[in-house]
């Protein structure tokens, strides 16, 4: 086996949201393939530019058809004894946490009166909408 035949991540960093957390620890949930609960020490002040140094270490083994996850032991994952363990570092990289959205309604075009939503005999046109992507 040749190294990046188990991971294939993309990209390569964690992304966490970043805030005066004070003193509380921060449960954030991140899913490749899997879910991986994650409990990190909270930051005692934002970091200067948003800059950290953490990385995250994933490891990856080959193991028996129909193995449960209480099957997966730590020795699976010694590289000493012989065992064919791959890695990848993720960094951590701060983001601003989300803003809620906006509740200040965009006005109508200078000049122009406002539309109605629902057409004159009560029915809704397809105009009426807005397409919307997901």
């Amino acid at each position: 086996m040749s190294t990046g035949d188990l991971l294939s991540i993309e990209p390569q960093e964690l992304q966490f949201p970043c805030e005066d957390y004070e003193s509380k620890e921060v449960l954030c949930e991140t899913q490749y393939w899997n879910c991986l609960p994650v409990t990190m020490q909270a930051q005692k002040e934002v970091p200067p530019d948003m800059q950290c140094k953490d990385k995250f270490l994933l490891q990856s083994v080959v193991a028996s058809a129909g193995a449960a996850a209480k099957d997966i032991t730590p020795e699976m994952f010694n590289k000493e004894s012989g065992h064919h363990v791959e890695e990848s570092k993720l960094r951590v990289v701060y983001v601003a946490p989300p803003r809620p959205p906006s509740s200040v309604h965009e006005g109508s075009e200078e000049g122009s009166s406002p539309r109605a939503s629902v057409s004159d005999n009560g029915n809704l046109n397809a105009s009426d909408f807005t397409p919307v992507s997901i």
